[in-house]
């Protein structure tokens, strides 16, 4: 995978979708905060779902405070590890009114202190929330990432690094999202959608010809 060639994955992307937008509804740091912890192990969809009951009844960290756990859980049950997560929320809710004035921060040393903060939803926060060209590195990235070739890495730092070396800057911004909806869309665990991908002649992926078919309609 040679720097011409991710230039033209990039490119490709791109040219499909200008402007990627998160599939975590939300309208403010906070909001979008709550969402990325408790999309750990759980669904965008399953976590749209829980957020439009909780968010019109507490969508700030004073809000989530006064909720409390017991008063939150009702709101996450649907979602796994939904007990924990509860937990987590309330504390780094009075961690952000305690140590931060009630704001979300933009410094991932800062963001990575909070309870059930990590660095993937660091970087989720600094580049959704901020406009930051960060890359958060989930199980589709990883994926994509080492099956294309683009970025490969033993782990997921390892491949968020080679990703940031990988990635020209022009294309830094959003290409946490085009990948993750690579990941999440065409090039699947099981079996990849490699004709329908708008970069599988530039994949480096040896096994396209057994990848999926498209359906006849």
């Amino acid at each position: 995978m040679n720097p011409q060639k991710r230039r033209q994955i990039f490119e490709r992307l791109r040219a499909a979708n200008p402007e990627p937008r998160s599939e975590l509804d939300h309208r403010t740091p906070f909001e979008l905060l709550v969402a990325v912890v408790l999309s750990a192990q759980a669904t965008d969809k399953g976590v749209n779902k829980a957020t439009a009951r909780l968010f019109p009844v507490a969508n700030t960290p004073q809000a989530i405070v006064r909720l409390g756990v017991d008063g939150l859980i009702p709101y996450l049950s649907s979602i796994g590890l939904y007990n924990n997560k509860a937990k987590n929320i309330v504390a780094l809710s009075q961690i952000l009114l305690r140590e931060h004035g009630g704001a979300v921060p933009r410094e991932r040393e800062a963001l990575e202190k909070l309870p059930g903060v990590g660095r993937k939803t660091a970087n989720v926060v600094l580049n959704v929330a901020f406009g930051e060209p960060t890359i958060a590195v989930d199980t589709h990235i990883f994926r994509v990432a080492n099956r294309t070739r683009l970025a490969p890495g033993k782990d997921p730092l390892a491949v968020e690094q080679a990703l940031l070396k990988a990635t020209p800057d022009e294309f830094r911004l959003h290409a946490h999202h085009w990948l993750i909806l690579l990941g999440r869309y065409t090039c699947v665990a099981r079996s990849p959608k490699c004709p329908q991908c708008v970069i599988a002649d530039l994949c480096e992926y040896p096994d396209k010809g057994h990848a999926a078919k498209p359906r006849p309609r």
